[in-house]
């Protein structure tokens, strides 16, 4: 049995997420970070999709009332068990009764853990055990891990304690295609967005990262009919405060489309935190695939090395 002790900020179930069904309005939600999640089940010998928890923020507590193997990655938590550090990206063997206590996350916003097992949730939705926080389904409860919720894992142990794997490195300067709307904005729009550095807005969730700047304003004045929009469309509302949205936006918006993130690219958000400065560039998609291609590389090596440690 899992029980959450303390949820810190906020902690969710998630995978992968619902793919496919946006055109029913139902959004995607899912980890952040997918490549964070897919290192952390490997570690524990799970499939690549199996649900982990996100931890935002950190100061949060686990308890565990069997022995698994576990595994974290994202932010450094300074995470302990037992008073020993816990350190991200490698797999750990823990003991029933053990508490897992993780600080204020530090250099980012979220960490995931993976527990080696197989996860007793309730039946899938779409294909997927991810949280939908926005429309209450999904996860446990439809809702963020609260004080008192547990949940069975039933312990594999199909793999090795202290098998380690690095993140693909974080980038504060963000690559996006253009916007389909980039023709009825005013030209200098899309000039001051790319030459002009943004912060964070503490106003930001898993729906958004909201995004301000000390240098300039994107305001215009054009009104547009809605249509569809996918975690890493980059919103412009009427306040001239862009919104690059996430896993839990919405399906559709009416707000002109600034560019969108690639894909390779929207992993960075899982680690930003109000007041960091980003960048964006405009990448061709040829750019884009590459990026996609490296990241596909980083897991086809790790595949070869735990295949090869597991022996």
């Amino acid at each position: 049995m899992i029980t959450i002790v303390k949820p810190g900020m906020q902690m969710s179930i998630q995978d992968q997420g619902r793919v496919g069904a946006r055109h029913l309005g139902i959004g995607q939600s899912g980890c952040i970070d997918p490549y964070a999640q897919i290192i952390v089940n490997r570690l524990v010998g799970n499939a690549d999709n199996n649900p982990v928890i996100e931890i935002t923020l950190g100061l949060a507590e686990i308890k565990f009332d069997n022995d698994y193997y576990i595994a974290l990655h994202g932010t450094d938590m300074k995470a302990s068990v037992n008073g020993n550090a816990i350190e991200p990206g490698w797999s750990f063997y823990i003991k029933k009764g053990d508490v897992l206590k993780l600080n204020a996350a530090r250099h980012g916003f979220r960490s995931y853990l993976a527990i080696g097992g197989q996860w007793q949730l309730p039946d899938p939705i779409l294909d997927s055990y991810s949280t939908d926080i926005t429309a209450g389904f999904g996860g446990l409860t439809g809702q963020a891990l609260k004080s008192g919720d547990s949940f069975e894992v039933i312990p594999k142990y199909n793999t090795k304690v202290g098998l380690g794997a690095m993140l693909p490195p974080k980038s504060t300067q963000i690559r996006i295609h253009a916007g389909p709307h980039a023709a009825v904005l005013p030209k200098d729009t899309i000039v001051n967005f790319i030459n002009h550095s943004w912060h964070v807005s503490p106003n930001s969730n898993r729906m958004g990262t909201r995004l301000l700047s000390d240098e300039c304003s994107l305001e215009y004045d054009v009104s547009l009919p809605s249509m569809a929009v996918a975690p890493g469309s980059i919103q412009l509302p009427p306040n001239g405060e862009p919104i690059v949205l996430l896993n839990d936006a919405q399906t559709t918006g009416g707000y002109p489309l600034l560019g969108t993130v690639i894909d390779a690219d929207l992993r960075h958000f899982a680690q930003l935190k109000p007041g960091d400065f980003l960048h964006f560039k405009f990448v061709t998609l040829a750019d884009a695939f590459k990026a996609k291609e490296k990241l596909t590389a980083h897991l086809n090596q790790l595949a070869i090395a735990l295949k090869y440690k597991n022996k």
